[in-house]
């Protein structure tokens, strides 16, 4: 008797010529197998999966499911989807950029309790809480949920509909060190469930957990081979070692092209780039930020840290005025305190600023040039047409981030990846004096990530530039680093 194949694609293509593979493809889950899906962003790996869960029909070839022991044979029970947007929630036409700070637009959010609804198996809800830490969650707005938060309330949500396969997308972004080690124990749970197969989506190439047992590597549009883990991570090294020289030289002449760039904003000489003055934020009673006191001095390369849910990405939203709590606040930026004149947008054009939240808000299906380009004048659309000039600066961007061929394609047609490096190319476009990246790494592939490294070291070494960075892998941050500060949460 044959082994058991839960997913089974035979010479696979997919009607729409718009979301179809450069190949077709041949892919078979054995029931005892978990598997994680890896290749460089903008390979084709949420193509596929789409292809996998039965979202775009077929042209040819063949889809099959067996799904024993469970007794539903629709891939709709049993298969359930966590994929990259959601990891900053549902993204959704109602949800806009600043929603997560403007307290009297979050009555509407639905609490976890709503969200995760009733459940016939008291039991395995009981175990479920009790594994992921879900009971002080429980009346608390998704909206407001932390990165690692909303990551337990997901694989809870999704588990607790007893799925027989759970597909994540790049799971441990976002996420700060015992997050990931919390949620790698659980998955390393979850996969001893023999009536649980998990499938991990992931651009890290090299970071493949112990429990996979086989990789579907998927590159330039077209799927390979099913190998077992150990000999993917063999075949990965050697041609990692091979390809280092190389890129090596090629991020050094890219280094190179940003540090010859001519000076072009200079207009703030004060010595103070950011001051907070015992700022203190509150939601309900919730406090995210007691009585800080931080100084960012003009030059400074400030490493922002914390556990999730410490108030990092709220401390960012108060610099950018994103947050309106922060009119209250006894804040200065470039020696100007806040609240004396100046409008946000004379704020924001010496700020180049990307975080989760402008990613989940990005909805709008632009040519990308066009989303670099509203960077320019800090828009989330393009409102104000860009001259000739302008437009060649934003294709210089995108020819540094890599994404220089990807001019005319519509944001929405882009990977997760591709999206958020037109989104960096976005916050270096206008040469700002304050750089603040808020897991500016999160989604990209091994390659891309190194490259996007070399461009915040090479933008740090010019005179003069400010740099405020969140991020939870102490390795993504640049050498420039000079100083740290530290969030805990109350």
């Amino acid at each position: 008797m044959s082994e058991q194949q839960t997913i089974c694609l035979m010479k696979g293509v997919v009607r729409n010529p718009l979301v179809r593979l450069d190949a077709p493809a041949d892919v078979a889950f054995g029931a005892g197998e978990h598997i994680a899906i890896v290749g460089p962003n903008g390979a084709g790996k949420t193509l596929l999966v789409d292809t996998l869960i039965g979202k775009y029909p077929l042209r040819e070839g063949s889809l099959t499911y067996d799904f024993r022991p469970s007794s539903s044979l629709s891939a709709y029970e049993n298969i359930r989807y966590i994929a990259f947007r959601d990891t900053y929630g549902s993204a959704d036409a109602n949800y806009y950029y600043q929603q997560r700070w403007n307290a009297h637009d979050q009555d509407e959010a639905p609490t976890v309790r709503q969200q995760l609804g009733e459940v016939k198996n008291e039991e395995y809800r009981r175990r479920l809480f009790e594994l992921f830490g879900i009971e002080p969650l429980l009346d608390k707005k998704i909206i407001l949920l932390s990165s690692g938060e909303l990551r337990k309330f997901q694989l809870a949500k999704a588990l607790l509909t007893a799925p027989r396969i759970l597909v994540m997308d790049n799971p441990f972004i976002g996420l700060d060190a015992a997050t990931r080690d919390l949620l790698n124990d659980l998955l390393m749970r979850i996969a001893d469930m023999r009536s649980l197969q998990l499938v991990l989506v992931l651009s890290m190439l090299d970071d493949i957990p112990p429990f996979i047992t086989h990789v579907i590597p998927v590159n330039g549009m077209r799927v390979g081979e099913k190998m077992r883990r150990v000999d993917y991570l063999d075949a990965y090294r050697k041609l990692d070692e091979a390809q280092s020289a190389d890129e090596r030289q090629r991020l050094e002449a890219l280094q190179q092209r940003i540090l010859a760039l001519p000076y072009t904003h200079t207009n703030f000489t004060s010595s103070e780039v950011v001051r907070l003055n015992h700022v203190s934020i509150r939601y309900g009673d919730r406090t995210i930020l007691k009585e800080l006191d931080w100084i960012v001095k003009r030059g400074e390369k400030w490493a922002l840290s914390g556990e999730n849910g410490a108030g990092k990405s709220t401390l960012l939203s108060l610099i950018c005025a994103d947050n309106p709590q922060s009119y209250a606040c006894d804040i200065s930026l470039f020696g100007r305190k806040r609240g004396t004149g100046e409008s946000i947008w004379e704020i924001k054009k010496h700020i180049g600023y990307v975080s989760p939240e402008m990613h989940r808000a990005y909805l709008k299906n632009l040519p990308a040039v066009e989303i670099v380009a509203s960077g320019l004048h800090d828009s989330i659309g393009l409102y104000k047409r860009p001259h000739e000039e302008e437009m060649a600066v934003c294709e210089w961007w995108m020819d540094i981030f890599g994404i220089g061929a990807l001019r005319d394609k519509p944001f929405l047609q882009l990977s997760s990846g591709e999206q958020r490096l037109a989104l960096l190319a976005r916050a270096f476009v206008k040469d700002p004096e304050l750089l603040i990246l808020d897991e500016p790494l999160h989604g990209l592939d091994t390659y891309n990530r190194r490259r996007v490294k070399a461009v915040i070291e090479a933008f740090c070494r010019r005179n003069d530039k400010t740099l405020i960075m969140v991020t939870h892998y102490a390795g993504e941050l640049p050498i420039t680093i000079t100083d740290h500060l530290y969030l805990k949460r109350n």
